[in-house]
């Protein structure tokens, strides 16, 4: 077993920048996969993809907020219709 005599702060620290990496590694990847996509537009495995990192998502708020995954759900078809009008 590995001791350390890392505090709290600093674990959280580490953890919140290793967080932020991976949100921009998944934008990069969703660029990627966006362009993969629009190279195959009848291939419904594109949006499969994005609706198991959707639900994912929709998992990690739940998780760190607290709220329904109803709320989550209104939240966002709420922001839909926003960017309609």
């Amino acid at each position: 077993m590995t001791t350390t005599n890392e505090t709290a702060s600093q674990a959280y620290a580490k953890r919140r920048s290793d967080i932020d990496r991976l949100i921009d590694v998944l934008q990069m990847e969703l660029d990627a996969h966006a362009k993969r996509a629009a190279l195959a537009d009848t291939h419904w495995g594109y949006p499969g993809d994005l609706g198991r990192i959707r639900e994912g998502l929709i998992e990690l708020v739940m998780s760190m907020s607290g709220m329904e995954r109803e709320r989550i759900e209104d939240f966002l078809t709420e922001a839909d219709d926003a960017d309609a009008n």
